[in-house]
């Protein structure tokens, strides 16, 4: 399926754990990722084997979505977001939706959480790259160095792999304190404790300073949770049951007697 956005076709996935209402969780993927990585299809079963639907997509320039890798930026992905959010305001089987997402997708997630604080019930972040606006007003950002001040027109991140320097023009804009301040939700965010690319401290920071997080740090685990992926799996099942437990009608409101 596409969900589109000004003009640009998402690639999309919509899968359901069964016929009745429930929440939807929206997955959003990192950095030259997409939304059929293992790590990321393997995140969204144990998210509807909680008992909630996912609906993940490819973001802008990104697997088999349109847009170009060297013009991406946050803006788009924030955008791409947005959309994909007021998709699923539309499906009559969805009772709340939930952003998710894992290292730059984590950060688009936050980002917009803050912008629709009443529309988003929870948030589900992974190793989120909370450092990329720092870095980009810093000048050091993907590995290499620049003068934040005289962005160059690209950089080469990977031999072929070109980036605008619009990219690092947006990400200079970009206030994600901000975001998490406005966002009073409940938040699960899980951090591999040998992450090679965000450091775990990023994660501890941002624990802080939301108003009701959990952080859980799995040892040993990578950036892109290669190496214990099933104590993800089972760390994102049993926030989500919890969140679905404290969502249930009790009796003096409502519910059986």
């Amino acid at each position: 399926m596409w969900v589109t956005d000004d003009g640009i076709q998402l690639s999309a996935v919509l899968e359901r754990p069964d016929e009745n209402r429930c929440p939807l969780v929206i997955f959003l993927h990192g950095f030259t990722s997409t939304k059929d990585r293992p790590h990321n299809m393997a995140c969204c079963a144990a998210m509807r084997s909680a008992g909630f639907a996912t609906l993940r997509m490819d973001l802008y320039g990104h697997g088999e979505s349109g847009g170009t890798f060297g013009k991406h930026t946050l803006y788009k992905w924030i955008s791409n977001t947005m959309a994909a959010i007021e998709y699923a305001r539309h499906l009559d089987f969805v009772t709340d939706i939930y952003l998710s997402g894992h290292s730059q997708g984590g950060l688009t997630a936050s980002i917009v959480a803050g912008m629709e604080p009443d529309r988003i019930r929870g948030l589900i972040l992974r190793a989120p790259a909370f450092l990329i606006p720092e870095g980009s007003r810093k000048g050091h950002l993907l590995g290499f160095d620049f003068d934040p001040m005289h962005v160059p027109d690209a950089v080469e991140i990977a031999p072929g792999l070109m980036l605008e320097g619009s990219y690092v023009r947006v990400a200079q804009t970009i206030r994600v304190e901000e975001a998490m301040d406005r966002f009073r939700g409940p938040v699960l965010m899980i951090h591999g404790e040998k992450d090679e690319t965000v450091p775990v401290e990023d994660s501890v920071k941002a624990a802080q300073r939301y108003r009701q997080c959990r952080l859980e740090i799995i040892p040993g685990e990578s950036h892109h949770f290669d190496r214990n992926l099933p104590r993800t799996e089972e760390i994102i099942r049993e926030w989500l049951l919890e969140r679905q437990r404290e969502d249930l009608p009790r009796e003096d409101e409502g519910g059986s007697t």
